[in-house]
């Protein structure tokens, strides 16, 4: 069973950054496209980006586009989230998740595995 570990949410000012990092264990990682959401308070779990198995495509909603990044390290079984130029209306819970494909996709149900979450709050 694959387990994902989000880490590195917290509190930042408007136009700061945040590192997020999400460990995977349980099954071959170079086999699972990974992608990062957000959930908002009252709002729907949203794509906020996601990666191919070999690194080589990455994919952004477009309110993201520009700011965040998104990166894996195979070697790791990690991948990453770096939000730089951060707004208030990036404060939500993030949660990683894995996809048995190449490349991942942009709605919830294509996902397979789901972290916990890590929360990142953007203060004006």
């Amino acid at each position: 069973q694959v387990q994902l570990a989000e880490s590195g949410g917290g509190l930042v000012q408007a136009g700061g950054s945040l590192r997020l990092s999400c460990a995977f264990s349980g099954r071959t990682f170079r086999s699972h496209a990974m992608g990062w959401f957000r959930q908002a308070p009252g709002k729907e779990r949203e794509f906020v980006a996601g990666i191919s198995i070999s690194g080589g495509n990455t994919y952004y909603a477009d309110y993201v586009k520009g700011r965040f990044t998104i990166s894996r390290e195979n070697a790791k079984n990690t991948v990453y989230l770096q939000m730089n130029s951060l707004k208030p209306e990036d404060t939500a819970v993030y949660y990683c998740a894995a996809e048995l494909a190449a490349v991942p996709g942009t709605q919830r149900w294509e996902y397979d595995y789901w972290g916990q979450g890590t929360q990142v709050t953007v203060s004006s």
